[in-house]
């Protein structure tokens, strides 16, 4: 199973709202702000953006300190673009359509490197059957400055997924109170996998509402011991 279409479709819409943020031809372009997405920063360092409207709510809060700043700010972008033009189209269904997200960090200071690791969670009602939780993540190489991928995360030539998909399957039917919930097609599909955060004792996995279970089931994380793939780990 994969997102649901709704989620996808918010997340898809708005191709344009990435431009502009190169800088001047032949210079080297600042790092975007939480300015560029019309952001009030905290003294926190915490960039918050809200907007209310009879039609809709729209709240976003995330730390403005990752490494990694561009596709943080492209993401942030096209969530809060995409659910604007849905909830601004003339469909209006009599109920205010409300979009939520908010951002928590995860780091780890296991050597040979030390990660950072930033997971949005958003809460969606667009006015469908049900509303939707999905996640999206970022992780980050603090020794080679680079991001971290599902892929760059292990070894090279290693599939990884033999080992965790059971760790997975087993959480899931404990949260579920169902046996065997996620079918093996699903659980061994890297594509499932490619929201993380890296600590000091885990590989930390979320799948959004749909992605491994139904839809019923929820947004869901689950926590693989650090100890059961560090061989695996690059």
């Amino acid at each position: 199973m994969r997102v649901p279409p709704l989620a996808a479709t918010v997340l898809a819409a708005t191709t344009t709202a990435v431009i502009g943020l190169a800088g001047a031809p032949g210079a080297s372009a600042a790092p975007p702000t939480c300015n560029d997405v019309n952001g009030i920063l905290g003294p926190d360092n915490v960039c918050t953006i809200a907007q209310t409207d009879p039609a809709y709510t729209l709240n976003i809060t995330f730390p403005a300190t990752f490494p990694d700043a561009k596709p943080v700010i492209e993401y942030v972008k096209q969530t809060r673009d995409g659910f604007l033009n849905v909830a601004k189209s003339p469909d209006f269904r009599g109920m205010p359509y409300e979009l939520d997200t908010t951002a928590t960090q995860y780091s780890s200071a296991v050597p040979p490197r030390g990660t950072q690791s930033l997971v949005f969670t958003t809460y969606q009602n667009i006015g469908g059957a049900h509303p939707q939780t999905f996640y999206k993540s970022f992780s980050w190489d603090q020794a080679y400055r680079k991001p971290i991928t599902f892929e760059k995360l292990f070894r090279e030539g290693v599939d990884p997924l033999p080992v965790i998909f059971p760790v997975v399957q087993s959480d899931l039917a404990r949260q579920s109170g169902m046996p065997d919930p996620v079918l093996p097609e699903a659980g061994l599909d890297p594509a499932n996998y490619q929201n993380f955060a890296i600590t000091d004792d885990a590989v930390i996995f979320f799948f959004s509402q749909g992605e491994l279970l139904p839809e019923s089931g929820g947004a869901v994380q689950v926590s693989v011991p650090r100890a059961t793939v560090a061989p695996l780990l690059a």
